[in-house]
């Protein structure tokens, strides 16, 4: 026989005993068409490494629930405390101006799909830098007294992770409690002797979801992206920086790194403080209560602030639901910053809805990136959104990887979360949604200065880009919903 006919029946056969059968999983799934899609066709093109990449990362756990928080004492609390504040939205809304009330879709949103408390008496500071950020952070870590709990993606075995190492240790020799979690993939370059030493330290430190075998296939795509930090349940921080050398310093291929965090001082930080309770119980199966992880709420006049989670422990995509809510409801203008550009359809949609409603419509991302395949994708959405209307930046003065997103005059968020479909379908993610119209001029300014170190892209001038450049974002589009 033909060695050329062997060839072919062995790769019917392949393709008949594994692409096939996956596809109709998939297809039974009931996905959004486009990933379906996406995934069909890795699998016709592809059949055997298509089947692994799947089985790896494709699979969907939010409806199957395998996070599950039941038992979790300090959520079932504000749980109860939100449905009480969904009875009673109109006097929560009473504790906002007449302009947030605009807003209002938003927050009952948020109440409704994530449980997310409207709290009032919150005071917030934008931190722009690393500088900023690790001063602020280590200043509230040397001044804990009860406990310090922290939650990132990414620590690094280098100068700033050790700093903080160093100060872990000398806050748990001073009596004061800490706990903290690191993603098992993000950190994975950590190193066992970096968190023997924090925990023969007294320092409690966990990895999130440790892949290994025989759970290496359930767990590998469903990755803890957060960042929180709350020291004795009064001071938190949030945003995009992860603990490493690169937040202070940049990477050489791509120059200065620019990043945006958040202080939070108020009501506010017991909701962060919330998720990380609820990411603990789930690591450790021990539950947070107390006063002096929760103290009372005291609802004194400040800023509105919800805090929102999203991710495969929750019922819906609420940072996403309330993203679309925003851009939808949006009068005057929508800036945007982020590092990745793959939004849903449903969040293009809306962008594109909003810009030809006349709405100033601004997206700022970087030209560099810091990931190869994520930055060719993200050009490949630049076309149709600059034909609608949306004006499209490029950041010049290094890789800028901030996510935050300001509607109208009072509505903004901050946060961990990337306009992705990884971030907004599949990691554990956390927000701030704030409803002042002064924290708003604030985040906007930051965004017109941003956009002092960055170039217009003019439609016509991208439509001249090479058909080698145009290849490369074609087919990096079709795998941006696998990304």
């Amino acid at each position: 026989m033909h060695p050329g006919v062997d060839f072919w029946t062995v790769f019917s056969l392949i393709f008949l005993v594994t692409a096939i059968p996956v596809a109709i999983m998939i297809i039974l799934e009931k996905r959004s068409p486009f990933k379906t899609a996406a995934w069909v066709l890795a699998l016709i093109l592809l059949p055997v490494f298509g089947v692994v990449f799947y089985l790896f990362f494709g699979q969907e756990y939010r409806k199957k629930k395998l996070f599950s928080r039941k038992g979790l004492k300090s959520l079932n609390v504000y749980r109860k405390l939100s449905f009480r504040q969904i009875r009673q939205f109109e006097h929560s809304l009473d504790k906002l101006n007449p302009t947030a009330r605009g807003k209002e879709n938003i927050i009952r949103l948020l109440l409704k799909n994530s449980n997310a408390l409207l709290t009032t008496g919150n005071e917030l500071q934008i931190l722009n830098n690393g500088e900023e950020t690790f001063t602020a952070i280590f200043g509230a870590i040397k001044a804990a007294r009860h406990h310090v709990h922290l939650e990132y993606y990414i620590l690094d075995n280098d100068k700033i992770g050790n700093q903080l190492k160093d100060l872990l240790i000398e806050k748990r020799r001073e009596g004061v409690e800490v706990r903290m979690i690191v993603d098992d993939v993000g950190s994975w370059g950590l190193g066992k002797k970096y968190m023997t030493e924090l925990r023969e330290k007294g320092v409690e430190i966990y990895s999130f979801m440790e892949v290994r075998f025989p759970r290496l296939t359930s767990q590998v795509n469903y990755r803890n992206h957060r960042k929180i930090v709350v020291v004795d349940g009064k001071i938190g921080f949030t945003g995009g920086l992860n603990i490493a050398d690169r937040y202070l310093r940049g990477l050489k291929r791509i120059g200065p790194w620019h990043d945006t965090h958040l202080q939070i001082t108020g009501d506010a930080v017991n909701c962060l403080q919330v998720v990380f309770a609820a990411d603990w119980f789930f690591v450790v199966n021990e539950n947070l209560n107390g006063e002096n992880y929760f103290p009372p709420l005291k609802e004194y006049p400040g800023t509105p602030v919800q805090i929102s989670a999203s991710g495969p422990d929750s019922d819906w995509d609420s940072i996403g639901q309330a993203f679309f809510a925003a851009l939808g409801s949006a009068k005057s203008k929508i800036y945007i910053v982020t590092p990745y550009l793959m939004p849903p359809l449903e969040i293009i949609y809306a962008l594109k809805t909003a810009a030809l409603s006349n709405v100033d419509v601004r997206i700022l991302m970087p030209e560099k990136s810091d990931s190869i395949i994520p930055r060719w994708s993200s050009f490949s959405y630049i076309e149709e959104l600059l034909e609608a209307g949306v004006r499209v930046f490029f950041f010049q003065s290094g890789f800028i990887h901030s996510k935050y997103l300001v509607v109208d005059d009072v509505f903004s968020s901050i946060g961990t979360t990337n306009l992705d479909f990884r971030s907004l379908e599949t990691n554990f993610e956390v927000n701030a949604f704030v409803y002042e119209e002064a924290f708003n001029a604030d985040l906007a300014t930051l965004f017109k200065n941003d956009l002092k170190n960055s170039y217009e892209i003019k439609l016509d001038e991208w439509k001249q880009r090479s058909w080698r450049f145009k290849l490369r974002e074609s087919l990096a589009h079709l795998v941006s919903p696998l990304l």
